[in-house]
């Protein structure tokens, strides 16, 4: 069961009794030694029904079922369990619940159904006026649950009162949500010696996959399950943990041998992906890493071509670039759209990149990230554009009509259509018909007269003034900004939003500036939205993808763009001790290439609309410089472009500083 296998492939494969750490580097076959390692205990006669294999996704768990039937006979590939954490936990309360008080019928609170309870116990307590929306108690709730916190410490008086509601409902209903499941799973299993010893007598050879991405209480669980003489292994590797921001913990790694004594430790670090230029870049970076098990990827590809680190003026500059050498590599290494991919660190990227594409007739597919057309903010955005450069523009009206609520109900919607209907009118004429104003109560009367005196005060005003100016005026004047501000969820969400806001004010000025019309930049963005022939998603092309996202992927030629203080480490990191969680996430990125890497950073970028200089990334000072190669954009302008270029470039970067 070791053939084609490297030395410590074979030793992790054949290393089959007591606690083993597999630490498997970027790229160096750990799917494929977690297969045959599993393979290799049927073939020794352990019962598949002693083997239990834990993944963190549904597909990873299908893949491995699958693969391990392709060794062994298929019939015992099937007698395995392989799941994901919740669906081992359903197995465990299933069969022991009824310790804990609960029927073993219990049902799941998942989706719309839990989320609709929350929203009726936030009304029940008031909390309506109060703004809380149903996705505050549960990100708290889950919170105090992943912490082994109770409940009823929620700080928030109004939060705490009805999460406390919300486990009542839960119990009275016999239903559990996804982290009742962890909890109550650990729970039986560490207060009830029967539920311990029946689960660890069925599952004597655990394994977990990603256990750099596991949690306390998936500790606490895995603790309780393998008893002596633990026979656990744990796949993963300490460098690639980027998941801290919700609730991985590190440490489960780094100090496996504190939980589980003296572990075989395994390191996996013959690279098979990427070329020995882009490995070296890797380890001299992931070397400055505080606390991490010592390793480093070794080339099965020697030499490969230097890493480029290419500095730019600005973000439009950047996604020129990126397009001229993606077509340069396409017609002379007749490579394909799908061997390119760009990974930038958040969503605020996109639409320079989206925009130039599409210009440049580039196709690409977003993975991990929204494109910047599909955001709420930026179609109320566009919508309230166009119905200030035209109120006759109907869908747009009825999108942004009680966008921020001003009174202007659903009712008041359906009765304005009714009307217009019957009358043969549009929804602006019909909003200015005193015969269906006077139909409505004296406050939704008074909502749709304000409405109409501010559309059309603006909307004169926008067709003859500097637009991206009245926009900003505009959307201050019917606190948009503030109402968008109080649905988000997070710190993140609030910054990617309130930066979309600003962008598509960005784009409107350039626009501007480059002589195209108020009607003509509308036209132009709702041509950018149209996904064309068929979803972005489901398209071949450039693959856009955000960091994160980026893991467990490999593509030919990366990109990884806006290697900028305060991007990439992000400002936040600072703030909250995450800076080696950062250094991990460029890792990540810089392992998913295979023959070509090019990093990139802007002396500007723009920032919730305005213009502020960037300082290169404190990473990059970490990196190899013997295997780097650095380019400057501007004397690369220089060198090829005649004067028309040139002076063209130059008033643009005088415009930008100025």
């Amino acid at each position: 069961m070791t053939a084609g296998l490297n030395e410590a492939q074979a030793e992790a494969v054949q290393t089959t009794e007591g606690p083993v750490l597999i630490l498997a580097g970027a790229g160096t076959g750990k799917t494929r030694t977690v297969i045959y390692r599993i393979a290799n205990l049927l073939e020794k006669g352990v019962e598949p029904c002693n083997i239990l294999a834990v993944t963190f996704t549904n597909k990873a768990a299908c893949e491995m079922r699958e693969r391990v039937g392709g060794l062994v006979r298929r019939e015992a590939a099937e007698e395995m369990t392989v799941s994901t954490f919740h669906s081992l936990c359903v197995r465990i309360l299933r069969v022991h619940a009824g310790l804990l008080g609960y029927n073993t019928n219990f049902s799941i609170a998942a989706g719309s159904d839990r989320d609709g309870l929350v929203k009726q116990l936030i009304v029940q307590h008031g909390g309506a006026k109060e703004k809380i929306q149903a996705w505050d108690v549960l990100a708290a709730v889950s919170r105090q649950k992943n912490a082994g916190m109770p409940v009823g410490e929620i700080p928030d008086d109004l939060v705490r009162t009805v999460a406390m509601s919300y486990q009542r409902e839960l119990r009275a209903r016999n239903a559990l949500d996804f982290d009742d499941l962890l909890v109550l799973a650990e729970q039986v299993l560490r207060e009830f010696k029967e539920a311990r010893d029946y689960w660890r007598d069925r599952y004597r050879y655990v394994t977990v996959d990603e256990f750099q991405d596991t949690n306390g209480l998936q500790m606490d669980l895995l603790m309780q399950l393998v008893g002596p003489p633990h026979n656990v292994c744990v796949v993963g590797d300490d460098d690639q943990s980027i998941y801290g921001w919700r609730g991985a913990q590190v440490s489960n790694i780094l100090q496996f041998g504190h939980f589980f004594p003296n572990p075989k430790v395994v390191r996996l670090e013959n690279n098979y992906r990427s070329t020995e230029a882009i490995l070296r870049v890797a380890n001299a970076l992931i070397h400055h890493s505080p606390a991490r098990h010592e390793k480093s990827l070794r080339a099965t590809i020697r030499g490969g071509e230097k890493v480029t680190l290419m500095a730019l003026p600005g973000d439009e500059e950047e996604a020129l670039w990126m397009a001229k050498e993606i077509r340069r590599a396409r017609t002379k290494e007749n490579r394909r759209w799908e061997d390119f991919a760009v990974l930038f660190r958040t969503n605020t990227h996109i639409r320079k990149v989206e925009q130039v594409f599409r210009q440049e007739e580039i196709p690409y597919r977003l993975v991990g990230a929204q494109s910047f057309y599909d955001r709420r903010e930026v179609r109320d955005v566009l919508a309230y554009l166009q119905v200030l450069a035209n109120p006759r523009a109907d869908v747009a009206l009825l999108r942004i009509l009680n966008t921020p609520p001003r009174g202007i109900s659903s009712n008041t919607a359906l009765l304005l259509l009714e009307h217009c209907r019957e009358r043969g009118l549009q929804s602006w004429e019909g909003l200015r018909d005193e015969a269906f104003v006077s139909q409505l109560s004296s406050r939704g009367a008074g909502a749709v007269r304000d409405f109409v005196a501010l559309i059309e005060s603006y909307g004169a005003e926008i067709r003859k003034a500097r637009a991206g100016e009245m926009l900003h005026e505009f959307l201050k004047e019917i606190d948009y900004l503030a109402w968008l501000m109080r649905s988000c969820r997070t710190d993140e969400e609030r910054e990617q939003r309130r930066g979309a806001v600003a962008e598509v004010g960005v784009a409107l000025t350039d626009a501007l500036k480059k002589g195209r019309s108020l009607q003509e930049f509308l036209d132009d963005a709702a041509l950018d939205a149209e996904p064309e022939e068929e979803d972005l998603e489901k398209k071949a092309g450039v693959t856009l993808i955000t960091l994160h996202a980026s893991k467990g992927l490999e593509f030919p030629v990366v990109f990884l763009v806006g290697l900028e203080e305060g991007v990439l480490p992000h400002w936040r990191s600072k703030e909250e001790g995450t800076g080696d969680e950062e250094r991990r996430l460029l890792y990540v990125g810089i392992t998913r290439a295979r023959q070509q890497l090019f990093l990139s950073y802007c002396a500007l970028r723009r920032k919730y609309g305005d213009l502020v200089r960037c300082d290169p990334s404190s990473f990059l000072q970490e990196l190899d410089a013997e295997w780097i190669v650095e380019r400057d954009y501007v004397e690369e302008m220089n060198a090829v472009a005649d004067d028309d270029d040139v002076d063209e470039f130059f008033g643009r970067m005088r415009e930008l500083l100025e």
